[in-house]
């Protein structure tokens, strides 16, 4: 059996596709590594579904895959190689979006995250989505750093895609909890 430890990364670095060492904390792997935990969140919220939520949970399938190709890119660090991530992706979540939220009562107020056990975990993996995004725009701040507008696309959609199915299996809103300004203690 071939061990998985490979020890090379005991020094705080770890190697990219290209074969660049960089420092556990550099941007870079912050970025891919935030895709990860949000993969993994998206796991976790796919367990917590009911099981007549297939429709959901299907998109959350393709989703983490998404996710692999995101993961997979941002590793690469390469402008020049082709991207896994393809705009196709970004207009099938924008689908997704849409046909959820026609089956949504309109929002007159903000969501706290709960309700089901399956939308609190995908309100959870909605937030460690945003903190995704936020270490991506990030990293392409950086000069030199090359990220496909792709990426940023899709992720920003992905967390407005999470928050509808978190409304949808919610029972299509009707155990959101609404944001009750300035509530008594």
């Amino acid at each position: 059996m071939t061990s998985i430890s490979t020890k090379a990364g005991d020094g705080g670095k770890t190697t990219l596709a290209n074969g660049v060492r960089l420092s556990k904390s550099h941007i870079r792997i912050e970025a891919y590594g935030a895709v990860d935990e949000t993969n993994a969140a998206i796991g976790v919220a796919r367990l917590k579904l009911p099981a007549d939520q297939t429709t959901v949970a299907e998109m959350l399938e393709r989703v983490q895959n998404d996710l692999f190709d995101i993961g997979a890119d941002l590793e690469a660090a390469d402008a020049s190689a082709p991207q896994r991530l393809k705009a196709e992706q970004v207009a099938r979540l924008e689908r997704e979006i849409a046909a959820l939220s026609a089956e949504l009562p309109p929002l007159n107020a903000f969501i706290l995250p709960g309700g089901t056990e399956g939308a609190a975990a995908l309100h959870l993996a909605r937030s460690i989505c945003r903190r995704a995004e936020r270490r991506i725009v990030e990293l392409k701040d950086v000069q030199g750093e090359p990220v496909s507008d792709d990426i940023l696309a899709y992720m920003n959609r992905l967390s407005d895609h999470l928050f509808v199915a978190s409304r949808f299996v919610n029972g299509k809103g009707a155990n959101d909890f609404l944001w009750k300004q300035h509530a008594a203690s």
